[in-house]
């Protein structure tokens, strides 16, 4: 927290900043920017109960914008009276969280009773597998999702299988073509995604691939480091100003990460994207696990004043979807187990979890399995790794959107 000057007072607001309420009662500082943390303190506040007695609240035409009047005095003011008894919310603690759902719950339990009218959620890899529960879920509980996937066809099939099953969704389902193997395709779904969107409730960064072969992608890295991770860190950051604090960012990670073997210090390219004679599927799979959990960790501390909250998940153990379509030993390894894993209502359980659920309001960072949150893997609490990997990542996405087309 940067230092402020001395003051009597530990709430005051340093020299220009200005706190106002929104219309959910949360209060906001307001400098050039806004956050939702007090920039002395570093809480958050929240403003509850009826207007003080002889106020009333409106909607002003000419300012479009909420007023607030006094009857009595006749005063008028676009601040919320009530800001002067906001109180500081509780520090929220994940070990306070009373956990409710388990392994066995599906999506559409989390759901139940949620009303999603007029909140959109942007999913990678929404055509099939978990990535087409979630969204499934989510559309059948009225929010807007738009398909970020790269078969047009397969993600219009998707959308018709949901509106087969609700009609009225239909209209609240879209596809959004995104190639995650070239970094240009993410800039372009960007600019189309940003005509048509003011804001974006849910990120949900679910795609990747598995058991690839070594190949590479346009820009010439390793598929799986890219699509897994590099292609989801550019989309993030370039989305940001559709982000707000009701935002929830899901980062779809895997228990693989903690089999990851990539190096505390000196961390370079090699190590991400290796050359074919340093390529192994399985572990280049890890790493990618590994680089989703380490950039959710590091995201969260450079978002965590603007009150946007980010998670990595843990969706199952060999779930039976096309993941593992790439090599036959992988397929024929997820069919014997599959009687023993989850179904897809419980493998994207996690993600609608840790999207919509009302107790998380306040925490980020966090890593989630079976509906709660556990210990990620030492590695991926290296803070330095973390540091290194933004670094790295920024780098490289710069010198390939900087060469000539």
């Amino acid at each position: 927290m940067m230092a402020m000057p001395d003051s009597d007072s530990e709430d005051e607001l340093p020299p220009g900043w200005e706190e106002r309420a929104n219309d959910d009662g949360v209060v906001c500082y307001v400098k050039q920017t806004t956050q939702w943390t007090h920039p002395r303190t570093g809480r958050s506040k929240r403003i509850t109960g009826d207007l003080p007695l002889g106020w009333e609240k409106y909607y002003d035409e000419q300012s479009q914008r909420f007023m607030f009047h006094n009857k009595e005095t006749k005063q008028r003011t676009n601040i919320d009276p009530r800001l002067a008894f906001a109180v500081e919310e509780p520090t929220l603690n994940i070990s306070q969280v009373r956990q409710r759902f388990d392994s066995c719950s599906t999506a559409l339990q989390i759901l139940h009773g949620k009303d999603l009218h007029g909140r959109v959620a942007l999913i990678t890899g929404a055509n099939c597998g978990i990535g087409f529960e979630t969204a499934r879920s989510l559309a059948l509980h009225g929010c807007d999702v738009i398909f970020a996937c790269r078969n047009p066809s397969s993600t219009a099939e998707a959308i018709e299988r949901i509106a087969q099953e609700r009609p009225a969704a239909r209209a609240r389902c879209r596809s959004v073509g995104l190639d995650l193997g070239s970094l240009r395709a993410v800039q372009h779904f960007v600019v189309e995604i940003k005509q048509s969107v003011g804001h974006i409730d849910y990120l949900i960064l679910n795609a990747g691939v598995f058991a690839l072969p070594h190949t590479k992608t346009v820009d010439g890295l390793e598929t799986t480091f890219q699509v897994c991770h590099l292609s989801h860190f550019y989309l993030t950051l370039q989305l940001e100003s559709l982000f707000d604090h009701r935002t929830r960012i899901v980062v779809v990670s895997s228990e693989s990460h903690r089999f990851a073997n990539l190096p505390v210090e000196n961390l370079t390219v090699q190590h991400l994207s290796p050359p074919a004679d340093k390529y192994w599927s399985m572990m280049a799979y890890n790493n990618a696990k590994l680089c989703n959990v380490l950039f959710t960790q590091e995201l969260a501390q450079r978002w965590k004043q603007r009150g946007i909250s980010v998670f990595s998940v843990h969706p199952g153990n060999m779930v039976s979807t096309q993941l593992s379509r790439n090599y036959w030993f992988y397929r024929l390894l997820f069919a014997v187990v599959r009687p023993f894993t989850k179904s897809l209502q419980q493998a994207a359980a996690t993600s609608i979890y840790c999207a919509t659920a009302n107790e998380l309001t306040g925490l980020s960072g966090l890593y989630f399995n079976n509906c709660y949150f556990c210990e990620p893997s030492k590695l991926s609490r290296k803070e330095a790794l973390q540091k290194q990997l933004w670094t790295l990542s920024e780098r490289l996405i710069q010198e390939l959107i900087d060469q000539p087309t």
